[in-house]
C-alpha cells in the first residue's frame, strides 16, 4: 500500500513537472517534453495522453505538438476576482506605461523566488519584453531588492539566510543597502540579471499595511539610466501607492 501511495504521488508530480513546461514554452513536441523533464517517451507519451484526455493538454494533429488546454484556462479563471492584484492593477499598469513609455510588470513573492503575475509591454520598437509566469532569483533585479527590504524584519533576514544564493554573492552589503531602499522607498538595477536592461520598483502595501507585491518599470539600460530612473521613482511609488489602496 505504501509503495502504491508512493507510486501515485510520484506520478502526480511527474505530471505536474510537464503541464509546467508550459511556462517557458508555448508548444511542445512529446520527444522535446521527455528531454525537458528526464523521463522515458514511452512514459511522457502516457502521461500526455491522460492530460489530454482531461483538457488540459491539447495535440495539434497537423503538427504533432502539444499545448496547454482549455481546462487550464477554466481553472485559471477562478483565480480572478476582487482581490486578483494582477486583475486589480492591470488599469493602473497600463496608465503607467502610457505615462513613462516603458514595460511595467508586477511581482509577487513565492518562497524564495519572485513570479512575474502580470505585466504591460512598451510600445517602443526596442524595448524588454517580460513574459508572465517568469520565475526570477530574489538576489537581484529591484523587484527583489524591494521584496526583501520592505518585508518584515524576521522574514527578511530568513530570506538573507536563503542557501540557493551564490556563493560568492556579498550578502553583508546586501544588508547595507536594504536601508537605503527603505528610505528612498524604492530601488533600482541596472545589468544585475539580464545584460541591456535596467528596472525601478516600489513595493505595494494593502490596506492594511502587508507587503503584497513590487511593480516594475523596465527597459534598455540606455535608455533607462540611473538619473532617468530617479526622475521616473516618484510616478512608480503613487502608481504603486493607488493600486495597493485597491487591495485588501
Amino acid at each position: 500500500m505504501a509503495e502504491d501511495g508512493k507510486s501515485t504521488v510520484r506520478a502526480v508530480e511527474r505530471a505536474l513537472d510537464l503541464l509546467l513546461c508550459f511556462t517557458e514554452r508555448r508548444e511542445w513536441a512529446m520527444t522535446e517534453l521527455a528531454e525537458q523533464v528526464g523521463l522515458h517517451k514511452s512514459t511522457v507519451h502516457r502521461m500526455l495522453a491522460t492530460l489530454e484526455q482531461r483538457g488540459f493538454v491539447a495535440r495539434d494533429a497537423a503538427s504533432d505538438r502539444y499545448r496547454l488546454g482549455l481546462r487550464i484556462w477554466e481553472l485559471s479563471a477562478n483565480m480572478s476576482g476582487a482581490d486578483d492584484p494582477a486583475v486589480i492593477g492591470l488599469p493602473e499598469m497600463e496608465r503607467l506605461r502610457d505615462l513613462l513609455g516603458e514595460t511595467v510588470s508586477l511581482y509577487l513573492r513565492d518562497g524564495n523566488e519572485r513570479i512575474r503575475i502580470q505585466a504591460v509591454q512598451s510600445i517602443q520598437a526596442i524595448r524588454r519584453v517580460a513574459p508572465i509566469g517568469a520565475r526570477l532569483p530574489l538576489y537581484v533585479g529591484a523587484s527583489s531588492k524591494v521584496l526583501i527590504a520592505f518585508e518584515e524584519p524576521e522574514r527578511r533576514e530568513e530570506l538573507l539566510q536563503d542557501a540557493s544564493w551564490p556563493a560568492q554573492f556579498d550578502r553583508a552589503q546586501y544588508r547595507e543597502q536594504l536601508e537605503e531602499w527603505r528610505a528612498l522607498g524604492y530601488a533600482m538595477s541596472v545589468e544585475e540579471r539580464e545584460q541591456g536592461a535596467a528596472a525601478v520598483a516600489a513595493p505595494i502595501f494593502s490596506r492594511t499595511g502587508k507587503l503584497v507585491a513590487a511593480l516594475s518599470v523596465s527597459g534598455p539600460s540606455n535608455r533607462l539610466t540611473p538619473e532617468k530612473m530617479r526622475e521616473q521613482a516618484p510616478a512608480v511609488m503613487e502608481a504603486a501607492k493607488r493600486l495597493g489602496s485597491m487591495l485588501k
